[in-house]
């Protein structure tokens, strides 16, 4: 799509550190085909590492963010306008260049309790961004995550299997793992049986592999949508009790394949 078609979207917060830095990235991964999409602070700081961090847990792409000043877009017409905190809102409520101003507000990161506060605004984040697309665009073609669907039944359907689920979460928690290693974490001794399952989360492309000499390497489809790939990781970060046993057993396992020699 030509640029001159793409609408252009600027999100404001004050640091530019976290909540619009995520938006820029999300809004960008989702629909980069019809928006041109920037952020910027009233005040900006240094970009929070945990907002990167969360990013690129989740195959989104990082290398353009970047913290900027709103002083740097004077000028510039956006069709879209959105602060993503109050104080953001209140120092932008009439912002001169502005086709559609919105004011969400979203809470800082920063400054929230619980497990994963950076997570859950993305979370958040992306399920706004969602409905912004199918209110906002106005053709009729749908927006993914430029990713591969699973079917929905089908992937909860791959959860009801012990083996299946802890082979999720276990691959969520380490990244990427042999059938060797599933094998001695799940103490199971029969291959073809481990093999099996994986064959069904391959097929419904929640996991993806790839083959180095000898070993073959399984691991989350970073092409997944974030929904999926955000139930997979809460499960897994809410219940890591339950593959604690299976986490011991691969830490005591000798000779595991080295990692180093093997990334890509």
């Amino acid at each position: 799509m030509n640029n001159s078609t793409k609408r252009k979207v600027l999100f404001l917060c004050t640091g530019n550190s976290a909540r619009s830095q995520m938006a820029e990235a999300l809004l960008r991964h989702k629909a980069s085909d019809s928006f041109e999409v920037y952020s910027a602070g009233t005040e900006p700081e240094q970009v929070d590492d945990r907002a990167i961090d969360a990013l690129r847990k989740y195959g989104i792409d990082v290398k353009e963010v970047s913290s900027k000043s709103v002083a740097s877009f004077d000028g510039v017409m956006f069709d879209y306008v959105i602060s993503l905190c109050d104080k953001a809102s209140v120092e932008c409520r009439s912002y001169p260049n502005a086709g559609k101003q919105l004011a969400w507000d979203f809470p800082d990161p920063k400054n929230r309790s619980g497990d994963q506060p950076f997570f859950k605004t993305l979370n958040e984040l992306n399920t706004r961004l969602g409905m912004f697309l199918l209110v906002e665009q106005k053709h009729k073609k749908q927006v993914k995550d430029n990713s591969i669907d699973a079917p929905l039944t089908e992937f909860f359907k791959c959860l009801t299997d012990p083996i299946r689920l802890k082979t999720l979460m276990l691959s969520h928690y380490h990244g990427e793992l042999c059938v060797c290693e599933l094998m001695v974490a799940l103490q199971e001794e029969s291959q073809p049986k481990v093999s099996r399952n994986l064959a069904v989360l391959k097929k419904s492309n929640i996991i993806k592999d790839r083959k180095h000499g000898q070993w073959v390497f399984y691991k989350i489809n970073p092409e997944l949508p974030l929904w999926l790939k955000t139930v997979i990781a809460q499960t897994t970060e809410s219940n890591v009790q339950t593959i604690s046993v299976e986490l011991q057993r691969l830490s005591a396992m000798k000779n595991r394949p080295d990692r180093a020699s093997f990334c890509k």
